[in-house]
C-alpha cells in the first residue's frame, strides 16, 4: 500500500475528508524562493508547518504557454496536477521531508529547464490545526 494511500485512510479514519489540492481554506506554512536556501532550513523555519501531515506541495514554474501542455502530460503520471497560468503552478499532496523537497525541487527545475522555462520556487500548503 502506497504511503499517500495510507495517509488518506488515516485521515478518514479521524473522520475528515484527505486532503487535496483544491481543498477550502489552505494557507501557506512554507516557502522556498531563495535558491541558495537548502529545503532543510525552510522546512525548520516554518512553525506553521504540521510535518507529520500531507501536505500540498505547490511549485511555481515559468512555462512557454505552447509547453504548458507538455509539462501536464509528464507530470500527470506522478500524481502532480498543473493549473496553467503566470506562473503554473505544479501541485501535489504528499507528506514533506527534506529529502521529498530536495528531491521536487531538482525535477522541476530540470523539467522547465527542459521546456524552455524556469523553476521560481515552491511553498507549502496546509489547513490551518483546527480548522480541517
Amino acid at each position: 500500500m502506497g504511503l499517500l494511500r495510507r495517509l488518506r485512510d488515516r485521515r478518514r479514519r479521524r473522520g475528515g475528508p484527505p486532503l487535496a489540492v483544491d481543498t477550502p481554506g489552505l494557507v501557506v506554512v512554507a516557502e522556498a524562493f531563495d535558491f541558495a536556501e537548502a529545503d532543510s532550513a525552510v522546512l525548520a523555519r516554518s512553525t506553521r508547518l504540521r510535518q507529520d501531515a500531507p501536505a500540498v506541495l505547490r511549485h511555481h514554474l515559468a512555462l512557454p504557454p505552447d509547453q504548458v501542455e507538455r509539462a501536464r502530460e509528464l507530470l500527470g503520471p506522478d500524481g502532480w496536477t498543473l493549473a496553467a497560468g503566470d506562473p503554473a503552478h505544479a501541485l501535489r499532496v504528499q507528506v514533506l521531508t527534506t529529502l521529498s523537497c530536495a528531491q521536487e525541487r531538482s525535477r522541476m527545475a530540470s523539467l522547465a529547464q527542459r521546456l524552455g522555462g524556469d523553476w521560481i520556487g515552491w511553498d507549502a500548503l496546509q489547513v490551518p490545526q483546527g480548522s480541517a
